[in-house]
């Protein structure tokens, strides 16, 4: 039977090499399409989880894995030796970059080699990491070659970018587009058939590296634009008399030509922060400079540091000295109502407060506990917390905290989300305000 006959069937077996924020939620998504999932990971714990029914993302609910684990549609192993009965294999491993802010491909060119010892005849290989351009033809595909077969003859490789928003239940990766580009039209077929049985609206492209752009436009977008309003948030915090928040509520009354952007502690998740040194690394390949990319993503690196000091100045206007100041960080997840940690600006700013103040604490109903500068911390009772500390840092808005309780019962406030939008009082310190 022919790969094609194979996915129009739903009789192909779906390998997906790492099981994360990224590759759970496809393997469900397409284990709940009618699909036989099987995954891999180098981490046991996660292994194990998975083959219990147990979710560790919050786009997963246990219950829904554990009813596909245990109809046969989902299954985990840490044994790449499985991958040669796979006849696709989403490559979905992370992308991080050195301290140097340079991209490190490394997992992809772990699993590529992986697959390339086992690589058959018939497969299709979908790499999902956010990347450059030209990985998928100039890393992915040299390596999986030196297994003696050929792509679009032998094999097939795509590229699709993952679109996932982390607690965003409006747009999930069924609703959501997904784009494709193949190394060859056979490759691009195959992956858009295979991504029609799951998804509403498929899109393809002339390529893989058009597809890989696409993906950094996406989320440069967002950066360039949140530098914008951080940007002007500091403006207004020197003006004192300008509310950043009004006026970006102000400005998105206009039904044409805006779209509203917040501001912020600074960005967090895996792409965004990730995607401009991305870009701006192979960029350089090309003797071409990203200036104003990498200048907004500096303006976003920054945040936290401007929280900080506004932290230390309004604590001084309390008559607080910094140094023998308890502070308590309100909600630590890079984005409201999720427990993701993956680059939070708010860990950033732990960092910092760390050697401005005397104590640091934090409260999140997501993150029970976490690891920072290699100490353990667990999340303190929010009532506790409140009441002693010097100030509280909102630094995530989540929508389970009674803000009005918390100003009430606060000493200081310090709110880089507007989570107290609506609120009037003294004690209020608003970013951009």
């Amino acid at each position: 039977m022919s790969l094609q006959d194979k996915i129009e069937t739903k009789e192909a077996l779906i390998g997906i090499m790492g099981l994360g924020y990224v590759g759970l939620p496809l393997a469900v998504c397409f284990a709940n399409a009618g699909f036989k999932i099987l995954g891999t990971d180098i981490l046991e714990e996660r292994v194990n989880k998975v083959n219990r029914g147990e979710s560790y993302t919050g786009d997963v609910e246990s219950q829904e894995l554990k009813a596909l684990v245990a109809k046969g549609s989902i299954s985990a192993t840490s044994d790449f030796e499985a991958l040669r009965d796979c006849d696709i294999i989403n490559i979905c491993v992370p992308t991080p970059f050195t301290p140097s802010k340079e991209p490190d491909v490394s997992y992809i060119v772990n699993s590529s080699e992986e697959i390339s010892k086992r690589l058959r005849k018939g497969q299709l290989i979908i790499l999902k990491s956010t990347t450059f351009p030209e990985t998928t033809e100039k890393v992915v595909l040299p390596i999986l070659e030196k297994s003696g077969l050929k792509v679009g003859q032998d094999f097939y490789l795509a590229y699709s970018p993952e679109r996932i928003d982390p607690g965003n239940k409006s747009f999930t990766i069924k609703s959501t587009p997904v784009v494709v580009g193949g190394v060859t039209e056979k490759c691009t077929h195959l992956a858009e058939l295979f991504y029609s049985k799951t998804t509403d609206r498929v899109f393809k492209v002339s390529s893989p590296r058009a597809a890989e752009m696409a993906k950094l436009l996406e989320n440069i977008f967002r950066s360039v634009n949140i530098a914008l309003v951080n940007e002007l948030a500091r403006l207004c915090d020197r003006m004192g008399n300008v509310d950043i928040w009004e006026v970006i509520e102000a400005a998105s009354t206009k039904p044409f030509g805006f779209m509203p952007f917040y501001p912020g502690p600074g960005i967090g998740g895996h792409c965004i922060p990730v995607d401009p040194y991305y870009l701006s690394w192979k960029a350089r390949q090309y003797d071409f400079h990203t200036n104003f990319i990498e200048l907004a993503a500096e303006t976003n690196d920054d945040m936290p540091y401007l929280v900080v000091n506004n932290v230390v100045d309004a604590l001084n206007k309390q008559g607080v000295c910094a140094s023998k100041a308890d502070v308590l960080v309100l909600g630590i997840s890079f984005k409201e109502d999720v427990g993701d940690l993956r680059n939070s600006p708010a860990l950033k700013v732990m960092q910092i407060l760390k050697t401005k103040v005397s104590e640091v604490v934090y409260n999140d109903p997501y993150v029970k506990e976490m690891d920072l500068d290699g100490e353990r911390h667990h999340s303190v009772d929010l009532k506790d917390g409140v009441k002693k500390a010097d100030c509280v840092l909102i630094t995530a808005a989540h929508s389970c905290y009674d803000y009005h309780w918390i100003v009430e019962n606060a000493t200081l406030v310090v709110d880089t989300r507007n989570g107290t939008k609506g609120i009037s009082s003294e004690k209020i310190v608003k970013l951009g305000a």
